[in-house]
């Protein structure tokens, strides 16, 4: 990768969420705050139940914290209104989900062209970035197959290249290798890894898998809604 990324893609400021009231309040997170630096791929370790998932909901705009701040890419979440949010996601952020989430009736390469059509991005184009992305991710030779005729593996991997359709400055992952055997969960997160680098991206990815952590640029853990050693 050429040239150097600098400053902060992510900043959590004091951040805490609650689900409920009173004495059966759920404390998901208790007063997170942590910096993504640009160009970097950062690990969310935790136990289920954490506050993982709420966590990153609230990076990507699809949830609100209950106070504290939030900025993705120099702007304040709380500043965009829901308008501005839903363009931050559509434009600046990438999903990737444990559950891969793609639509079973539509091939890979139409999965992975849904962001474009949604962005209304000309055919030409279009096809140009899906060819490119399915080469990206070592699936060019089944961008005709429909996920029913994926592997797990595969069908993660057509995630990923959906993700990266409108070339978002931020990934989001959530225990993309939740539903993967080791082996391929590895060859995911080396994947993300180098997507990371080739697109120019930065990464939160949240994992409960120890064996990938080695794969981050540095690893942050979230205990009991508060990360640990800040």
């Amino acid at each position: 990768m050429s040239g150097v990324i600098t400053g902060t893609m992510v900043r959590v400021e004091d951040v805490h969420k609650s689900y409920g009231r009173g004495a059966a309040a759920v404390h998901a997170l208790r007063g997170v705050s942590f910096g993504v630096p640009r160009g970097e791929l950062v690990a969310l370790k935790g136990r289920s139940g954490s506050g993982k998932t709420t966590l990153l909901n609230i990076v990507g705009g699809l949830d609100t914290p209950d106070r504290g701040r939030v900025e993705v890419d120099g702007r304040d979440l709380a500043g965009l209104g829901e308008n501005g949010l839903l363009e931050l996601r559509r434009d600046r952020i990438g999903f990737v989900f444990q559950s891969f989430g793609l639509i079973p009736i539509l091939t890979a390469a139409e999965n992975v062209g849904v962001p474009l059509r949604l962005r209304r991005a000309e055919p030409r184009e279009r096809e140009e970035r899906v060819d490119l992305l399915l080469s990206l991710v070592g699936l060019a030779d089944h961008a005709a197959q429909r996920p029913g005729e994926l592997s797990g593996g595969q069908q993660q991997r057509v995630a990923i290249a959906r993700a990266l359709a409108n070339r978002p400055a931020l990934i989001v992952a959530d225990e993309p290798t939740g539903q993967l055997d080791a082996e391929t969960g590895h060859a995911v997160m080396e994947l993300l890894r180098a997507v990371v680098r080739s697109e120019r991206a930065t990464a939160l990815v949240a994992t409960h898998d120890t064996t990938l952590l080695d794969l981050a640029d540095r690893v942050l853990e979230l205990r009991d809604g508060e990360i640990a050693g800040h």
